[in-house]
């Protein structure tokens, strides 16, 4: 039996956010929270029941004690946390700000020559590459650096390699590096991917796709052993109000999944809620035997209540999302939990 059911890597940060309605550019407090998107999807996973772990190397300092804090508390091991004792080491900081209709909220970054870019393939134990189930990484890993660049490249081709299945989240950042140098870069790594998560707007604008969006997610796997595709869908009618649903297609089975989507989401903070569909998809494919109708419910489910949260880290457990599945298949929507 593998000890891991998903481990992810990335890098985690420090986000210090303005008090709701405040912006940054004037007031003298900030919230204080860890987040980053490999450990939101961890964390998210470790919630409805799967052993999960994450690696990341972390400055030795009283930042990275709280951040080892932050992912003792989600659940997570934190045997794959390597510290970074130079005097240069680092922690990234981003900076975020609420939006409130005509305004939309805005984030800074200060994320330049982090620890986690020094992380070495030598510094993985081994025994990793055949004791974990299903490996994930992003594409902001890959974004960050050309070192970081090739050893995640190289960690994704070992766990292949040990058996275990790929996960891969594109999640495009434009003010990291050009969609040319994405697509080039990600089509290295899509021979190896089992697991593949790409919005409709990023298969067209990077990858140059073209036509519905059926017919791009199955390009995908016309071209790449890929098994499983899946595509999110928000609309944003106003900065606290949106719509969320996805589209997800079994390769295999050549079968698509849909379903009502979440209307009139009251948003309280949508940071992470990306990542919080990554963490039940994912949940449903490891943990019903690649069920694709549940990987849909259930990130389709964490998704929408990430939103209404506040800070980048989910909080739904398993009880509860099935909770929230339940209601939104059924007519009857009842005001107050009992």
């Amino acid at each position: 039996m593998k000890t891991l059911d998903l481990l992810t890597l990335g890098e985690i940060m420090l986000r210090l956010s303005a008090p709701s309605d405040e912006r940054l550019v004037r007031g003298n407090t900030f919230l204080r929270q860890a987040g980053g998107a490999e450990l939101n999807v961890a964390a998210g996973a470790a919630l409805l029941g799967l052993r999960t772990g994450i690696i990341t190397k972390l400055p030795a300092n009283n930042l990275g004690k709280y951040i080892r804090n932050c992912i003792t508390a989600c659940g997570l091991s934190t045997d794959y946390l390597i510290y970074d004792t130079e005097e240069d080491a680092r922690l990234g900081v981003y900076y975020y700000e609420f939006g409130a209709s005509p305004r939309k909220p805005s984030v800074v970054y200060d994320r330049k020559n982090t620890s986690v870019n020094k992380l070495k393939l030598s510094e993985i134990p081994e025994d990793l590459y055949t004791n974990t189930r299903c490996f994930h990484v992003s594409g902001i890993s890959l974004a960050l650096g050309a070192a970081l660049r090739e050893t995640v490249i190289e960690l994704i081709r070992q766990f292949k390699k040990g058996g275990a299945k790929i996960s891969f989240d594109v999640n495009y950042r434009a003010n990291l590096w050009t969609g040319a140098e994405a697509k080039e870069t990600i089509e290295q790594i899509l021979p190896y991917v089992d697991y593949f998560f790409c919005s409709e707007s990023t298969a067209r604008l990077t990858f140059l796709k073209e036509g519905t969006l059926p017919e791009i997610m199955k390009s995908f796997t016309r071209d790449y052993p890929i098994s499983v595709v899946a595509a999110t869908r928000r609309t944003v009618h106003s900065p606290k109000l949106h719509s969320f649903d996805s589209l997800v297609y079994d390769a295999k089975r050549d079968c698509f999944y849909e379903e009502e989507p979440y209307k009139n989401i009251d948003i309280v903070d949508r940071l992470g809620s990306g990542d919080a569909y990554l963490s039940g998809a994912l949940f449903g494919l490891l943990s019903e035997n690649g069920d694709c109708q549940k990987a849909l419910e259930f990130g389709n489910a964490a998704s929408a209540i990430k939103n209404t949260t506040m800070g980048d880290l989910p909080t739904s457990d398993y009880e509860e999302l099935c909770s929230v599945i339940r209601e939104h298949k059924s007519s009857q929507h009842l005001e107050l939990n009992r």
